[in-house]
C-alpha cells in the first residue's frame, strides 16, 4: 500500500502547478529584448521641455505587435533620464514600456556650477520644482496618449495606457505620491496633483513631513513603498527638523506614507542596513549588499506590476502569500496593509 504521504505530496505538487504558486520572481531578465528611444517633448502650456528615455520590449511578432502596460519613472534630485537604467531595462524585458522623464530644475544640470551641493539643496527647497514634477508626469501621460495613435511614433499602437503605473526614487517618490493623491504642504491646499489615469505606484525613499492619515486619504491605488533602516537623506542635518520639500528625511519618517494609507492596498519593503543610494546606485564603488538589494527590488517590483497592471493572480499570490518574503530572507522585512476604511465617494 502506498504511503499517504506520497498522495499528499502528489496533491500538493498538482495544486502548485495549477495555481502557479510555485512560480518565482527573480532578477533575471524577462523574455523580451529591450530597445531604447530618446526624445524631447515640449509642454507648450508651461513652455517647458521634458526629455525622456523610453525602454520598450521588442515584440516577438513585429507584424502584429502587442500592447504593453506603461510605467513612468521619476528620478531623484540631481538625476536624469539616463539614470536608474537597471529598472527600465528589467521592466521592459518583462513586457512594459518604461518612460524616464528628466525634470528640469532638479536634474543633473543644477550641479554644473562651482558649488554643486548647495545647488542641489537650493533645488530641493525650491517649491517650483515640487510643482513642476507632478505636472511633468501628467504631461508625459498626455503626450503618450497622443503619440499612441500617431503612425510616425515608433511605438504607436503598442501602449496600453489603461494599465499605467508611476514609480520614483526620493524626489521622484515625492512626485509619485503626489500624482497618486498624497497632499504635501509645499503643493498647497488649493490644488491636487492626483492623476486618475495612474493605476498603481512604487515609491522608493519617500520624503515627507506629513504624519497624519488625512495627508494620504486620497491615495486610492496600490502603492509599494521601499526604504531601508539607514535610508536617511544623504545630506541630512539633524539640527533642523525638516526642509521645505526634500532633503532632511530620517529613515523612520520614510515609513509614514505606508503607515497612514487607509483607503488602498499598501506594501512596505524595508532593507536591513539599506541606505538611500541602494535604489539609485552610487557614484563611488558599490557596497557588497547593493547587488542583493537591487535583485529584490527587481523581483518584488516586477511581481507588483504584474499583479496590479496585468491582473496576474499568480503574481499577487506570490506577493501576498509569502513568496516575496521568502525570497527576501534576512535582507529585510515585508509588510502588507489592506484598506482600513471605505473611502468616501
Amino acid at each position: 500500500m502506498r504511503s499517504p504521504h506520497l498522495y499528499f505530496l502528489f496533491f500538493a505538487f498538482c495544486l502548485l502547478a495549477r495555481t502557479g504558486v510555485a512560480a518565482e520572481y527573480t532578477a533575471n531578465p524577462g523574455p523580451f529584448t529591450v530597445g531604447t528611444l530618446d526624445q524631447t517633448w515640449h509642454d507648450a502650456s508651461r513652455n517647458r521641455d521634458v526629455p525622456v528615455r523610453i525602454y520598450f520590449p521588442k515584440s516577438a511578432n513585429a507584424a502584429a505587435p502587442g500592447k504593453f502596460p506603461v510605467i513612468i519613472f521619476s528620478h531623484g534630485l540631481g538625476g536624469s533620464r539616463e539614470g536608474y537604467a537597471y529598472l527600465g531595462e528589467h521592466w521592459a524585458s518583462c513586457g512594459y514600456v518604461v518612460v524616464h522623464p528628466q525634470h528640469h530644475g532638479s536634474d543633473k544640470n543644477v550641479m554644473r556650477g562651482f558649488r554643486p551641493l548647495k545647488a542641489l539643496r537650493d533645488a530641493a527647497a525650491n517649491p517650483a520644482n515640487a510643482v513642476d514634477r507632478p505636472l511633468d508626469i501628467s504631461f508625459v501621460i498626455d503626450r503618450l496618449t497622443a503619440l499612441d495613435s500617431d503612425v510616425s511614433f515608433p511605438l504607436h499602437g503598442e501602449l496600453d495606457l489603461a494599465h499605467l503605473g508611476v514609480a520614483g526614487h526620493s524626489f521622484g517618490a515625492f512626485t509619485t505620491m503626489a500624482v497618486a493623491g498624497a497632499h504635501f504642504p509645499v503643493l498647497g491646499d488649493e490644488h491636487t496633483y492626483l492623476d486618475p489615469r495612474v493605476k498603481a505606484a512604487i515609491a522608493m525613499s519617500t520624503p515627507t513631513t506629513q504624519d497624519n492619515d488625512e495627508a494620504f486619504d486620497d491615495v486610492k491605488i496600490p502603492v509599494f513603498h521601499m526604504t531601508g533602516t539607514k535610508d536617511e537623506s544623504p545630506d541630512r542635518r539633524r539640527e533642523r527638523e525638516s526642509d521645505p520639500v526634500v532633503g532632511n528625511t530620517s529613515a523612520e519618517q520614510r515609513l509614514r506614507p505606508f503607515r497612514h494609507t487607509r483607503h488602498a492596498p499598501a506594501y512596505l519593503l524595508v532593507f536591513e542596513g539599506g541606505d538611500h543610494m541602494v535604489f539609485s546606485g552610487r557614484l563611488t564603488e558599490s557596497r557588497p549588499s547593493d547587488g542583493e538589494f537591487q535583485a529584490r527590488i527587481l523581483s518584488g517590483s516586477t511581481a507588483f506590476w504584474d499583479a496590479w497592471l496585468k491582473d496576474d493572480k499568480d503574481a499577487r499570490h506570490w506577493l501576498d502569500q509569502g513568496g516575496f518574503s521568502a525570497a527576501l530572507g534576512g535582507l529585510g522585512t515585508f509588510e502588507i496593509s489592506s484598506p482600513r476604511t471605505t473611502p468616501a465617494s
